[in-house]
């Protein structure tokens, strides 16, 4: 017990120095008062009257505190209370209406992914990642914007929110840039409404609008802050609730291609001039005669707004006569790609996860007011954000900056011949200093090896060999064959 207290410990410790450095380096302080968190107050538990912590200062306790093993709850009722403010302090820092959460992830999500895009090349794959996940509030009762929510994994309506989350990857990292907590765009499936004396100029009126809009016009207003947040990428990845005809045009709109899934329903599409059903389209391609692991790929026009696009049938690997159905508006695409940048969708069923198991998403505040509802989800998600920053840090070699970048030039600047050249000087100084020593059998080799080679070798290697005494002319010289045994 006692050696895996001080782990615990010792790994708490390694995790808070990451994150006070990631913090540092990505300047938060400074984000947080462009999005309006910048108040001082807040007395300090314990200490002289007139004591005061900064919103920073309680931002990054609330930040870190997922690390350490407790709840807020049970954090102020242990020995550690002395380095925290009281309860109050924290719930009406977390209720504060005029907190701009939702831009202070999308700003920390803009400057971590500059930072990424100058690691990669310009021609890499970038793209925007969307798709919900319900957060379940299901002993709740009084929360304000609580709204019946239908779980397509129990098939179910539970009471709760829906996390509409957009993000970004590079297809080695995901960083999440924008989110909305999805009430009910229906009256009549919410059980509380939007509370009366909240002040409508400020960032929390306008989450609570925005919390109950249809999920196709949310998504996009995700997209668009994004855009004009200056956050580059080439496609969206969505799922089949996402991928349909007036949804994708919207998204083209934005000046972004779609790569989604389809369902296998009653959609019709143009080929040639036949408007035909995905099975039929199906049969089409495996009349073509395409690869095993695939049917194959069509172009057609979709019905309404004949808008062009390529769709993959892929094989279902756990039931050979089905398939699965990938849709690109980008119809230069091969279907390898097509398939391969579709792959990159599910970063963010892994950020779900990783959010709901270990970040204590929907989890680590139970409140009434939305406004924690929605402060609590941007803690969460800044924690994986910093996580994925600290992991991109320590993986990815080109973090070492100048030098990864004189190591690639010594590398590059040298020519093989050259680095052949090198290597045979240094193995010609040690037979004429006597430290290699080399037999008749070895010597053979070396002439066969050397007589074998390119001209433009050999040309390279006839002073080097001379010297040795290995060769004296080799214009008559024919190496012996050597015996072989059936």
């Amino acid at each position: 017990m006692i050696t895996q207290s001080v782990k615990n410990e010792n790994t708490c410790s390694a995790v808070n120095v990451s994150f006070v450095k990631a913090i540092v380096d990505l300047k938060i302080s400074k984000l947080l008062t462009e999005c309006n968190i910048r108040k001082n107050s807040r007395k300090l538990a314990g200490e002289e009257s007139g004591a005061k912590r900064s919103a920073f200062e309680v931002f990054q306790f609330l930040l870190m505190i997922a690390f350490e093993g407790y709840n807020l709850y049970r954090f102020l009722g242990s020995r550690k209370q002395d380095i925290a403010c009281s309860k109050s302090t924290y719930h009406r820092f977390l209720n504060d209406c005029h907190y701009n959460w939702r831009r202070f992830v999308t700003k920390l999500a803009s400057r971590v992914i500059s930072y990424f895009d100058s690691l990669t090349c310009e021609s890499r794959f970038k793209a925007f990642v969307l798709d919900d996940s319900v957060i379940g509030r299901n002993r709740s009762k009084a929360v304000e914007l609580l709204a019946f929510i239908f779980d397509h994994v129990t098939g179910k309506k539970i009471k709760g929110f829906n996390l509409l989350l957009l993000g970004w990857t590079d297809s080695f990292s995901f960083v999440p840039v924008g989110f909305n907590m999805l009430s009910s765009a229906k009256e009549e499936k919410r059980i509380n409404d939007i509370r009366k004396d909240i002040d409508k100029r400020t960032s929390g009126y306008k989450n609570r609008m925005a919390a109950v809009m249809n999920k196709p016009d949310a998504a996009i207003e995700l997209i668009h802050n994004a855009v004009k947040a200056g956050i580059a990428a080439d496609c969206v990845l969505m799922d089949t609730w996402f991928t349909n005809e007036p949804f994708i045009n919207r998204v083209l709109e934005e000046g972004l291609q779609v790569i989604g899934m389809l369902k296998d329903n009653k959609q019709r599409y143009y080929y040639g001039k036949r408007l035909l059903g995905l099975k039929e389209l199906a049969s089409c391609c495996a009349r073509l005669g395409a690869p095993s692991d695939y049917l194959g790929s069509v172009v057609v026009r979709t019905r309404n707004l004949q808008i062009p696009v390529k769709i993959v049938f892929v094989r279902n690997h756990n039931k050979r006569s089905e398939y699965i159905l990938i849709l690109s508006t980008d119809c230069t695409l091969s279907d390898e790609e097509i398939i391969r940048r579709y792959g990159c969708r599910w970063s963010i069923e892994c950020c779900f996860k990783v959010g709901k198991s270990l970040l204590r998403l929907g989890k680590e505040f139970q409140p009434v007011n939305y406004d924690t509802t929605v402060s609590s989800t941007a803690l969460v998600l800044t924690r994986f954000i910093i996580l994925e920053w600290i992991r991109r840090k320590n993986s990815d070699e080109k973090t070492i900056c100048e030098l990864f970048f004189v190591c690639c030039e010594d590398v590059r600047d040298m020519e093989y011949s050259e680095a052949l050249k090198q290597l045979l000087s240094i193995f010609v100084t040690g037979i004429n200093s006597g430290d290699v020593t080399i037999s008749e059998n070895t010597r053979v080799e070396l002439l066969e090896w050397y007589i074998t080679q390119p001209a433009f070798i050999r040309s390279l290697c006839t002073d080097l060999m001379q010297e040795t005494g290995l060769i004296e002319s080799t214009a008559n010289h024919k190496p012996e064959k050597k015996s072989t045994v059936a």
